[in-house]
């Protein structure tokens, strides 16, 4: 007997996904989360799983989590002491970026604070011409003097960082091994290994924060291995990736900034899975949790990715799931403006001390306090009972810090709260969806996370959107998507040049180099030969274009047929993006990719029998809710999830109430469970 355990870390708890790999049961488990050190939380809710279900430490055969170390340091600015080594002349680029203000109409908005502090960035007198040959040698005495100069600084990390290495490499590996010369001790990230392609700032830049991580990704590393060990845990834990594949932990040293968004993402592969089940795949997830809202878009059951993307102001080009994620969460604190305005968030109340009506000394009105006061949630225990609430404390905050302020009784102040959490949720799935050429109308909302499913009903009738889908664990899809997830290493090369046939024979070479470097990659993680997949990318524009489009390829050589594919392929997208195109416009390929993938085993759950004759469940009880739209509180009945069978359906207005979280059903909605236990929801007869 074995056991796969999945671990997502939030803001607020920490959601562990248990599948017995003998009975293919699957159990879901929350525990609080702790952000001074989050392995702490991992470790001790998988030492309380193991007794609760008699696991033996050795019957744990896969263990992944998602990580919110880097993000958080990156927010909290709380990363290493670092320094910059980079070309003569470009110490300054990372003040000067792109030459443009961080908002076209604020102009008191201010720029991202500077990671590198004052005097540690520094320049090597050196030059690669842009074909890769030398201009001007690396100077070594130069060399030894600046590394010194930083040694001296004590620098914890050194980023480095030089004009056109990503065509010839050879002077920041040179400067690598004279840091490991004079300094062992300090880490390195160099931007020739981090992300080969052109582009001078965004390379700088996420060498820079992958340097700012470096030393507080391997403290936690060393920290988790060291944790999981004593708790006699023999497996090699995996963690995710902001593409939404795992490696393993060890491997996430050397470029921890990949691990920016991977909480996040793992949602998204979850949500990929569920929509397979579901035959849907076109799909918005909507991902509410405590701190934050995550919202991404599925389109022809595959995740939207983007190859660079603004983390605390500064790019990041690294492949991630595109996700867009506002402060909004059940935590998220309820305040009115110096102007009179009700705001909600992005200030969240966490985990310590929480929501008002958790009784855990926090004062401050929360979303969740204004769903308990609104009867949405339950009023007296949540969890599975396993937490009591405390509905007096949330009168009071509310009371004290919104209704006397802005003149609202209590009813107006919880729904008002509510009103504008939905709205800042709503822009944002218009950002991923409407704003970006989509038909909303033609997609399915997922809703997930602990507090999706409270607020996806509402949210869905304003934008338009007539159906939704809830899966069995909504609070805990994240840590099913560690489950769902594989491999996969992004390598990427930049080489500009005209798509042609002439360059067949460059653009294979540069596939070949990143396919034997994939295969080692896939190799150090154990993958077996035939669980290896391969998929290449070009990234192309015509010529004298500033951006680019990113065109799948065949898993093959490049031949004349398969590069008037590619052209093809591309006018048609450009036509898709921009609206035309122009065959007699010269494309220039400007980046090649390669994904090598590791096909991991994951948990199969089989489609249950529906009971074509299966009635309504029975209620467990009966609560007053006042939902939006309406005047006045509803009399409503509230089901418990684990009575709701394959077949049932219910009719809104009503509660359903789980573990993990708490689904509302409007008036006007009806909600029907699949044979994967999946509730679907559809307005009016809308959706399927």
């Amino acid at each position: 007997m074995s056991y796969m355990i999945g671990v997502d870390v939030g803001g607020t708890f920490t959601d562990f996904s248990i599948f017995n790999t003998q009975s293919e049961k699957l159990f879901h488990y929350k525990h609080p989360s702790t952000p001074e050190d989050p392995s702490i939380a991992i470790v001790t809710g998988v030492e309380k799983i193991m007794r609760l279900y008699n696991i033996k430490p050795e019957e744990v055969s896969y263990l992944a989590h998602g990580t919110t170390v880097a993000t958080n340091a990156l927010i909290e600015k709380k990363g290493s002491r670092i320094g910059l080594i980079t070309t003569e002349g470009f110490k300054d680029l990372m003040e000067i970026g792109w030459q443009k203000r961080p908002s076209l109409y604020d102009l008191l908005k201010s720029k991202p604070q500077p990671l590198i502090p004052a005097g540690l960035k520094v320049e090597v007198k050196e030059r690669v011409r842009y074909d890769g040959s030398i201009k001007t040698p690396l100077d070594e005495e130069n060399t030894y003097k600046v590394v010194q100069y930083l040694k001296k600084q004590k620098v914890d990390a050194i980023a480095v960082c030089t004009v056109f290495s990503f065509i010839n490499p050879i002077h920041e590996r040179r400067i690598r091994e004279i840091i490991d010369e004079i300094c062992p001790e300090v880490y390195v990230s160099i931007s020739s290994d981090l992300i080969p392609e052109f582009r001078e700032f965004s390379r700088m830049s996420t060498t820079v924060l992958n340097a700012y991580l470096g030393p507080v990704m391997k403290k936690y590393v060393n920290n988790f291995e060291r944790y999981i060990k004593e708790a006699g845990i023999t497996v090699h834990p995996y963690i995710t990736h902001s593409n939404g594949s795992i490696i393993s932990i060890s491997e996430t040293i050397d470029s921890p900034i990949k691990t920016a968004v991977s909480g996040p993402s793992a949602g998204v592969i979850g949500a990929v899975y569920i929509g397979k089940q579901c035959e849907c795949d076109k799909i918005i997830t909507f991902d509410m949790g405590g701190t934050s809202a995550d919202i991404s878009l599925i389109e022809n059951g595959e995740p939207q990715l983007s190859t660079e993307r603004l983390i605390e102001g500064y790019p990041a080009r690294i492949p991630m799931i595109d996700i867009v994620t506002i402060g909004a969460g059940g935590g998220s604190i309820a305040y009115i403006d110096d102007g009179g305005a009700l705001k909600v968030g992005p200030e969240s109340a966490g985990a310590r001390p929480g929501p008002a009506c958790y009784g855990l000394g926090g004062t401050l009105p929360t979303v969740t306090d204004a769903n308990i006061l609104l009867g949405k949630l339950n009023q007296k225990k949540i969890l599975g009972g396993r937490m009591d609430v405390y509905i007096d404390k949330a009168r009071t905050a509310l009371k004290e810090h919104i209704c006397d302020k802005a003149k609202l009784d209590i009813i107006e102040a919880a729904n008002g709260v509510i009103s504008v959490v939905n709205s800042g949720m709503m822009r944002a799935v218009r950002l991923v969806s409407v704003e970006r050429g989509y038909d909303i109308r033609e997609f399915t909302l997922m809703a997930f996370g602990g507090a999706g499913p409270l607020h996806c009903c509402e949210m869905a009738r304003e934008l338009g959107i007539s159906s939704i889908i809830i899966p069995p664990s909504p609070g805990t899809l994240c840590s099913l998507g560690l489950l769902m997830a594989d491999s996969k290493f992004d390598l990427s090369r930049s080489n500009i040049m005209i798509a042609n046939k002439e360059n067949i024979g460059a653009m294979n070479e540069i596939f070949v180099a990143m396919l034997d470097e994939g295969k080692n990659m896939l190799i150090r993680e154990k993958v077996p030969e035939d669980l290896r997949r391969y998929q290449r990318f070009v990234d192309a524009r015509y010529e004298y274009q500033n951006y680019e489009i990113t065109i799948s390829l065949p898993d093959c050589e490049i031949t004349e047929e398969i590069l008037q594919e590619i052209i093809s392929d591309f006018h048609q997208e450009h036509e898709k993006k921009y609206g035309y195109y122009n065959e007699k416009n010269r494309i220039q390929i400007v980046n090649y990719r390669l994904s090598a993938i590791g096909i991991i085993g994951k948990p199969k759950q089989d489609e249950q029998p529906i009971d074509t004759n299966l009635q309504m469940p029975e209620a467990l009880e009966t609560r007053k809710v006042f939902y939006q739209g309406e005047n006045d509180y509803i009399e409503s009945n509230v089901y418990l999830r684990q009575n709701v069978k394959p077949g049932s359906s219910i009719n809104g207005p009503a509660i359903v109430e789980q573990m993990d979280t708490t689904i509302v059903i409007p008036p006007g909605w009806h909600a029907k469970t699949d044979g994967f236990y999946n509730l679907r929801l559809w307005y009016n007869g809308g959706g399927k």
